[in-house]
């Protein structure tokens, strides 16, 4: 006989769509997680001699093997516009686990491995400096030729991760508050159900505005970084508490819950110890469908200004240069991180409607 831990997971992997999503997303995490390695170049890396270089294409031959078709920056003479133009002789070879910039993995061993890069034991004659020369910018290069995409698989360290740290913050509100308020009744419900219907009141991006302006311009980028994380969460339990306090309101009359209270179990055993568990599936569904909002304000604050600021890299942060609309129709690359954000929350949409498909086994199709 399967408890319904096992029918849960049984189910949840009949749902194709989340368990492909569930394993993307561990994808983006490990990459998230190992960034320096998977990004070609440092973040901070600058290549002026590519300033807003077009993607480049892919070529192959016997001589070379896989290799990025080299470009050369012209500038216009009537305009003083720059463009590119196809240069064969700078061709850069490709590899993988190749050598590049040296850094730190998790600020702790250092390395100068990358998944895949210019290849330069594969270039005649390299001479140092010819790095400069030979690049590869698969997603493109910004006005200070920066690699696009370095910075949006570094960035995802910060846009990712403030997403589980602001769940996190959000899990312990929204159970703590919303577990005494359905648990306690009475007055305690009564007032606290009122303080979530006036957070709820506000629309939540001016809200998020006002919070992130008080944050001070002189703040680290650690202490930002905590900040908004915290400014989201406090507008992102409300809705956790609310489904919280109505489970528990159904729950604490059941048998089970009574026995343990004639038997002399503390209010806080019977909470957390047996009603939280009773509906824990319940909890993660809310939890997994709100960590994209909680990606998303981050995204918006950042890309408003308001959030994380250079020299923080982060998708919002990337986005900035989006703001300026003559950028974005002359280099569409730029617009990069918006394909990635995408891709992460519409993964987190679907694993959140596979775990709430699975949240009840007994459930009919």
């Amino acid at each position: 006989m399967l408890n319904q831990r096992q029918l849960t997971l049984l189910k949840f992997r009949r749902h194709k769509l989340a368990v492909a999503a569930a394993f993307l997303l561990a994808g983006l995490y490990i990459m998230a997680l190992f960034s320096p390695f998977f990004a070609p170049y440092g973040k901070y890396e600058r290549n002026l001699d590519y300033i807003y270089c077009p993607p480049q294409k892919l070529g192959f031959d016997r001589e070379t093997g896989l290799h990025a078709k080299g470009l050369r920056r012209m500038v216009d003479p009537v305009t003083l516009n720059s463009y590119y133009e196809d240069a064969p002789e700078n061709n850069a070879p490709l590899g993988f686990f190749v050598r590049g910039v040296p850094y730190r993995l998790w600020g702790i061993f250092p390395t100068d491995r990358h998944l895949f890069g210019v290849d330069t034991g594969r270039i005649p004659d390299f001479k140092p400096g010819d790095e400069k020369r030979f690049v590869y910018y698969m997603a493109g290069a910004d006005k200070f030729g920066c690699d696009i995409w370095s910075r949006i698989v570094q960035g995802s360290t910060i846009s990712l991760s403030v997403g589980l740290v602001g769940v996190f913050l959000s899990f312990v509100l929204g159970v703590v508050i919303g577990g005494i308020s359905g648990y306690c009744g009475g007055v305690t419900d009564t007032a606290i159900q009122r303080v979530i219907e006036i957070i709820n009141s506000f629309p939540q991006l001016p809200m998020w505005l006002a919070l992130a302006a008080a944050v001070p311009a002189d703040w680290s980028p650690l202490e930002t970084y905590f900040a908004i994380t915290v400014t989201l969460s406090l507008l992102s339990w409300t809705g956790l508490a609310r489904v919280v306090r109505g489970k528990i309101l159904s729950l604490r009359e059941e048998d089970y819950a009574v026995a343990a209270r004639l038997l002399g179990a503390g209010h806080g055993r019977i909470l957390f110890r047996h009603l939280l568990p009773a509906f824990a599936s319940h909890i993660i569904v809310t939890l997994t469908l709100t960590v994209p909002g909680m990606i998303l304000g981050e995204t918006s604050l950042s890309f408003l200004g308001l959030g994380l600021r250079p020299p923080v890299v982060s998708w919002g942060v990337m986005l900035q240069e989006c703001m300026n609309v003559k950028a974005v129709i002359d280099y569409p690359w730029l617009l990069s991180p918006v394909l990635m954000l995408v891709f992460a929350v519409l993964c987190f949409n679907f694993v959140g409607d596979g775990l709430r498909d699975a949240a009840d086994p007994y459930a009919s199709k």
